[in-house]
């Protein structure tokens, strides 16, 4: 189903646009910060939706910076793929030691796994663009497949990048003709577009083409894997049973992958007991019951993992998590800038 979250900074006072827009996205599942000269006269409209696997956001925003540093890093990283592409004026994407300058047209690919930042700077008005991006381990490609790509922007006129692109604005323009039962269609678009991408400018000829059997199969065992997180029992081997496949063709299937299909579980299941810490709405349930949740058997377990992947134990982690409280600034959909 769509999930989708509007913030207008119209709905503010000028004094706490800034601020509210950076407060969200701090808390997002790749925090990052947004920073501006102008704090004053900043001005965004952001709307995401979450189709599934892949997030898409649609962005209009006056000129700022978006920052993604070593300690955000460390704070949270779901392995994240991203494609953003301008629709207008210009924006700058800074990480690994390159600077990637995109106008309209083009694209850039960038990984939450590394620092960046990203510079909009249109000064005549507003930079538009939409972003999307994906667990990089759903990608099926090297494990260091994104630090392979050649630095520089991809043009979005034709092949690939193309269809990505011109999926990413219509999914995300006010008159889509989509209606909800194709967004999980859409989703696996996206999903097979990005792939493409990737693929064709490493020169991965062994990656499986989209929609084939291979692919298709992964993306229902993702599929199965997500909807069960809760159940203590699953396993690689319920995994591979369920699918009525062996378990060495379900660890031959992940062999590509950045983790065995035990650690792509335990990943998903503490990123999901993560945000939940993370939710104000959640402030006063007992960890041990988020644990539970999220198919933990013991707290002692669930304690060692998350502070093994987070650096923080679930109890400091949720006294250290700024909360993000949903005012009317986040809201339905609403057209324009604000």
């Amino acid at each position: 189903m769509l999930s989708e979250t509007v913030f207008r900074s119209g709905d503010l006072p000028a004094q706490d646009r800034l601020a509210a827009l950076d407060e969200l996205w701090a808390n997002d599942t790749h925090p990052m910060r947004v920073v501006s000269d102008a704090a004053e006269h900043f001005r965004a409209t952001v709307r995401m939706l979450d189709l599934g696997a892949v997030n898409v956001v649609r962005l209009a925003v006056s000129p700022c910076e978006v920052l993604r540093t070593p300690k955000l890093i460390r704070r949270a990283d779901p392995e994240l793929c991203s494609v953003i592409v301008p629709l207008s004026g210009t924006l700058t994407v800074s990480q690994a030691g390159h600077d990637i300058a995109l106008g309209a047209g083009e694209l850039a690919l960038y990984d939450s796994s590394q620092p960046f930042r990203i510079r909009f700077t249109a000064m005549d008005g507003a930079t538009r663009l939409v972003r999307a991006h994906i667990p990089r381990a759903l990608l099926r490609l090297p494990a260091d497949g994104l630090k392979r790509l050649p630095p520089g922007p991809l043009s979005a006129a034709a092949g690939f990048e193309g269809l990505l692109a011109r999926l990413l604005a219509d999914v995300t323009s006010s008159s889509t003709g989509y209606r909800p039962h194709d967004l999980p269609r859409v989703a696996v678009l996206a999903q097979e577009l990005l792939t493409s991408t990737v693929a064709h400018h490493l020169g991965a000829d062994g990656t499986e083409a989209p929609g084939s059997s291979r692919s298709m199969l992964l993306l229902s065992i993702e599929t199965f894997v997500r909807q069960h997180l809760g159940d203590p029992e699953l396993s690689p081997e319920t995994v591979a049973s369920a699918h009525h496949i062996s378990i060495g063709h379900l660890h031959r299937l992940f062999r590509t992958r950045e983790a065995t299909v035990a650690a792509w579980i335990r990943r998903e299941r503490l990123e999901r007991a993560r945000r939940d810490l993370a939710d104000p709405a959640l402030r006063d349930e007992p960890i041990r019951l988020i644990a539970t949740r999220w198919g933990f058997k013991d707290h002692p377990t669930f304690t060692r993992a998350f502070r093994s992947a987070y650096g923080a134990s679930p109890t400091e982690y949720r006294h250290d998590s700024a909360n993000v409280v949903r005012p009317s600034w986040i809201s339905r959909p609403s057209p324009g800038f604000g």
